[in-house]
């Protein structure tokens, strides 16, 4: 079994609100838009990280990290990128390398919409952690907490936190 933590957004803000989540975890995802490389470095600290870049990542971290990841793990596979859309609304060719590419899990950031939603057309659990960072307009700092275990999700948890407000100095 891995314990997992999945984030996005942080637009280059770790909230220490976050940081007891992201103990005694085996890995933490985060699907873009980190903002700042000392976040990996930080996330990296504390578990094994695996994450992609989003559209506001700067050139250091697009050389770090890719676009797309997919990975399998504990008999699950997945696939995660930064911009991926919703079931209704999926990003232009998304869709289609779901298709071919039948992940059982698919994990996209961006929106600052929580989503955890499975498609029975592909077989696919749509996660969407929210946004854990304070820039833009969610009123709610989410991440996600869950186990895989032979192949399955278990113990989902949404963590949520009133917004911290943007102080602009």
């Amino acid at each position: 079994m891995k314990k997992i933590v999945l984030l996005s957004d942080t637009h280059s803000y770790l909230d220490n609100r976050i940081l007891p989540y992201l103990e005694n975890v085996d890995e933490i995802w985060h699907a873009g838009d980190i903002g700042d490389n000392s976040i990996l470095e930080n996330l990296e600290k504390l578990a094994p990280i695996k994450a992609v870049y989003g559209n506001i990542d700067d050139h250091a971290i697009r050389n770090k990290l890719p676009k797309i990841l997919e990975w399998e793990t504990d008999g699950m596979s997945i696939m995660m990128t930064h911009i991926g859309g919703r079931p209704q609304k999926f990003e232009k060719g998304i869709k289609e390398l779901l298709v071919q590419k039948k992940p059982k899990v698919f994990i996209c950031g961006h929106s600052h919409i929580l989503l955890v939603q499975y498609i029975k057309e592909l077989d696919c659990l749509i996660l969407n952690p929210g946004a854990c960072g304070k820039t833009g307009w969610h009123k709610k700092q989410t991440i996600l907490q869950f186990d895989i275990e032979n192949g399955n999700i278990k113990n989902m948890n949404v963590i949520e936190f009133d917004r911290q407000p943007r102080i602009i100095e």
